[in-house]
C-alpha cells in the first residue's frame, strides 16, 4: 500500500498490524556515527505502552524493542535501521463480530471500500498500535536534536472541557518542573489538580461505556531561524502533515491558530527587536515560531486536537456486508479492550513524529546556502 514511508531526506516506513506478529520501523538516511542502542528508544516506547494506567486500555503489551540493523558497536552506521516490536497479547477474538460489519467511527467501512479487503483484528494497519513504530523512528531522531540543542517537549492540554490554562502551557519552556509532573500523572497534564479533573471525567465516561478526546500541546526549543521552505514545503505544512497522520488527529494549530483569525493584524504581529549585540528577538509569539512557512528562531508552538475513541462499549447503528457485496443496516455492540480516552498515549507520538520532521527540514536546510555546503567540503 502507498503512504507507509514520511519524510524527504531522513525517511521512517513502518509495517505490521495490530493483531499480525509484529509491527516496526525502518529508518533510512541517519546519519553515521551517533551512539545509540535500545534503552535509548524503549524509554519513548514505555510512555507509549498499553495497559499502564486505568485510562489506557487493559491490552498489556512490553513494546520491548529490537534493533535489526544500522547498528555496529553501539553506533549508528549510516545504513538503514531497522526496529522490530512484537506482538505478545493479541486476542482476535475480541474481534470476530467485526468480521463483516464496520464500525462507526472507525476506517472499517473507507478501508474496506478501497482495497476489498481488510483485517478486522483490532483495524490491522488503521490501528493506534501502528504509532508505537512512529515512536521508535522518532526516538531517534529526538536523540540527535538533543545532540544539536534542540528539545521537544509534549504534555495533555485538555481532556474533554477539561483544560490546562494557556499561562501554565506557555511556562512549560522556561519551568520545566510543570513537565515533570506531567510525566507522573495518568494524563500527562502539567498540573496535579486539574489532572485529578482530567481523570475523574475519563472514569466516569467509561462508567457510562463512553469515551472523551482531548488536545495535545508540543513545542520545540532552540530551533535555529531560517528551517522550512516558503511555498509547498513549508515548515508548518509538514508539521501538519505530520501531525494529521496520526489517527485520530482532527485540527493543528501553529502558534495562536484558529485566535489569530478574529485578531486585528496590530494586535497578532508578533513586533522584532534587537539587543546591543545584535540578537534577534520577538516581543511576543503570536506566530508559533513560523512565518512565511520558515522558522524565526522563536519557541515553535503547536496543538493537535484528537477525537475520542470510536470504539465504545454502546449498542451502535452500522451496516453490514453481505457476501454478495451488498450492505444492511444493523446494530454492533463492541467489545474487547479499548482505551477510554487516546490523547495521553498520544503525547510521546506527537513529540516523534515533531522530531522526524523537524530533523528532516534541519536536513533540506544543508543546501539552501553555498557558505553551509562550504563548512561541510570547503
Amino acid at each position: 500500500m502507498a503512504g507507509s514511508s514520511f519524510g524527504k531526506n531522513i525517511t521512517v516506513t513502518t509495517w505490521g498490524e495490530s493483531h499480525g506478529p509484529a509491527l516496526g520501523a525502518v529508518l533510512d538516511g541517519c546519519p553515521a556515527g551517533i551512539s545509540l542502542d535500545a534503552s535509548d528508544i524503549q524509554k519513548f516506547l514505555d510512555r507509549r505502552k498499553p495497559g499502564t494506567s486505568a485510562v489506557t486500555t487493559a491490552r498489556k503489551e512490553d513494546d520491548s524493542v529490537e534493533l535489526l540493523s544500522g547498528i555496529f558497536e553501539g553506533k549508528t552506521t549510516g545504513t538503514p535501521i531497522s526496529m522490530m516490536i512484537r506482538n505478545t497479547s493479541q486476542h482476535s477474538g475480541d474481534y470476530g463480530n467485526l468480521v463483516n460489519t464496520f464500525r462507526p467511527g472507525h476506517a472499517d467501512y473507507c478501508f474496506d471500500t478501497k482495497f476489498g479487503i481488510r483485517d478486522y483484528r483490532g483495524g490491522g494497519r488503521s490501528s493506534g498500535r501502528e504509532t508505537a513504530a512512529r515512536v521508535a523512528a522518532g526516538a531517534v531522531a529526538m536523540k540527535i536534536l538533543n545532540e544539536l540543542g534542540i528539545t521537544i517537549h509534549a504534555v495533555t492540554a485538555s481532556i474533554g472541557d477539561i483544560a490546562v490554562p494557556t499561562p501554565i502551557l506557555d511556562a512549560l519552556s522556561e519551568n520545566e518542573e510543570g513537565i515533570n509532573i506531567s510525566l507522573s500523572n495518568s494524563v500527562v497534564m502539567p498540573d496535579s489538580n486539574i489532572a485529578s479533573v482530567a481523570e475523574a471525567l475519563i472514569k466516569k465516561c467509561r462508567e457510562e461505556k463512553d469515551s472523551i478526546g482531548g488536545s495535545v500541546y508540543c513545542f520545540v526549543k532552540g530551533m535555529p531561524a531560517g528551517i522550512g521552505d516558503p511555498v509547498f514545503d513549508k515548515l508548518d505544512a509538514k508539521l501538519s502533515q505530520a501531525l494529521f497522520s496520526i489517527g485520530a488527529v482532527k485540527a493543528v494549530e501553529i502558534g495562536n491558530g484558529i485566535e489569530a483569525s478574529k485578531k486585528r493584524g496590530s494586535k497578532n504581529n508578533d513586533p522584532i527587536r534587537c539587543d546591543s549585540t545584535g540578537k534577534v528577538s520577538f516581543s511576543t509569539n503570536n506566530s508559533g515560531g513560523i512565518l512565511g512557512g520558515i522558522s524565526n528562531g522563536d519557541l515553535i508552538k503547536i496543538h493537535a486536537y484528537f477525537k475520542p475513541t470510536p470504539s465504545v462499549y454502546r449498542p451502535q447503528d452500522t451496516i453490514k456486508k453481505n457476501p454478495d457485496g451488498s450492505y444492511e443496516n444493523t446494530e454492533l455492540e463492541i467489545e474487547g479492550r479499548h482505551d477510554p480516552v487516546i490523547v495521553p498515549r498520544a503525547v510521546v507520538v506527537v513529540e516523534c513524529m515533531t522530531a522526524l520532521t523537524v530533523l528532516d527540514a534541519l536536513l533540506d536546510n544543508i543546501g539552501s546556502r553555498m557558505e553551509h555546503l562550504k563548512k561541510i567540503y570547503g
